[in-house]
């Protein structure tokens, strides 16, 4: 079958990989180059952990996540998994820390406890004045986006598919299986799976009622010179506690520093808007992490990297079929970690259309 994949971040990425390996004649389109640096999918590293709250499945769907990244380190020769496990911080009485240890709990997942004196023993840019209490988990670490994204280019290209890279699409026809590029080619074919990410509501306007696009921003740090030790060996900090939403991944990689919160987002209708980072961004993302981080003040700010996703209202994964047009969003801020298995669940479906099937699996109804 000859199949349009539309979009080359992570699940655009997998799903190319995974239909190339059934046999089909595979077509990937990226408005961009692999890996795209203003893509949810192209920074250096994004964080892979097991903790979901409870109730979720997330947690649960983890297992598969990590047998389909098995599957696609051994076609690619090599593994871009830094499994550092992951650590996170409770502050408050039900903040998001206390929620992921729950999940861990009802799921029978490992983790260690650490008292606040402890953590900051292990971990000295803590402050354990500020804490309630840590635990870290060895099911977790960071995945090298940009290596993944390199590879995965490349292993298409050596295995007979299609790779169109700086590459705009400009419509897609669901009914009559149509891709328009560039100045106006038009490419037929018997499918077309869109995986644009936060570009999906400008080839399907409609779809602004089910998926909000926000712009946000990471900082990457320098650390003062006696804690940059700590950070090299410290696990991913997936929750730092309280009402932050804040992430850290340590230098991995060719990654440096990496904080990030979910209170820096600004919902935007426009995915290519404000991509350029404000004066003043980075010191306002790294000041939202204290406490329980200490001394951040000495923290130099070496660069700021703007980011566009697509979120669901209720932070789940999302598809919808039209014709002969798939259309797949990981959103939500945590795809990225499911994206070989997102891709290849949607090679099975193209194969054995299930849409209900793999609705449930992307919205974690089913394991």
């Amino acid at each position: 079958m000859k199949i349009i994949v539309v979009g080359a971040g992570i699940a655009g990425l997998s799903t190319a990989w995974s239909l190339t390996k059934r046999g089909h004649e595979v077509t990937l389109i990226e408005q961009g180059s692999i890996p795209n640096p203003l893509a949810a999918s192209g920074d250096h590293h994004r964080i892979i952990r097991r903790a979901y709250p409870s109730g979720t499945g997330y947690g649960r769907a983890i297992t598969e996540a990590y047998e389909a990244w098995d599957e696609m380190w051994a076609d690619l020769g090599e593994s871009h998994l830094d499994p550092r496990g992951f650590l996170c911080v409770s502050r408050e009485e039900g903040d998001e820390a206390e929620d992921y240890l729950d999940g861990l709990k009802a799921g029978g997942f490992p983790y260690e406890m650490f008292s606040p004196e402890a953590a900051a023993a292990r971990w000295p840019f803590l402050d354990p004045a500020t804490i309630r209490y840590t635990y870290f988990s060895p099911e977790g670490g960071a995945l090298h986006c940009r290596r993944i994204a390199s590879g995965l280019a490349a292993w298409l290209k050596s295995h007979g598919a299609t790779v169109l890279e700086n590459t705009l699409v400009r419509d897609v026809d669901p009914v009559a299986g149509t891709v328009t590029i560039g100045a106006g080619e038009t490419l037929s074919t018997d499918r077309v799976v869109v995986t644009a990410g936060a570009w999906v509501t400008k080839l399907f306007p409609d779809l602004v009622s089910d998926l909000t696009t926000y712009r946000t921003a990471v900082v990457y740090l320098e650390p003062p010179a006696d804690l940059k030790d700590a950070w090299q060996t410290a696990p991913v900090i997936l929750d730092v506690g309280g009402r932050t939403d804040g992430y850290i991944i340590p230098p991995s990689g060719e990654g440096g520093l990496k904080f990030g919160s979910g209170l820096h987002k600004f919902a935007s209708a426009d995915a290519d808007a404000r991509r350029v980072p404000e004066a003043g961004e980075g010191e306002a993302i790294r000041d939202l992490f204290a406490p329980p981080m200490v001394r951040l003040g000495a923290y130099r700010v070496e660069n700021v990297v703007t980011c566009a996703y697509t979120f669901a209202a209720d932070e789940r994964f999302f598809a919808d079929e039209r014709g002969k047009c798939l259309i797949v969003s990981a959103c939500s801020g945590h795809g990225y970690k499911f994206g070989a298995a997102v891709g290849r669940r949607v090679g099975s479906h193209v194969d054995s259309p299930d849409l209900p099937g793999l609705l449930a699996w992307l919205r974690a109804e089913v394991g």
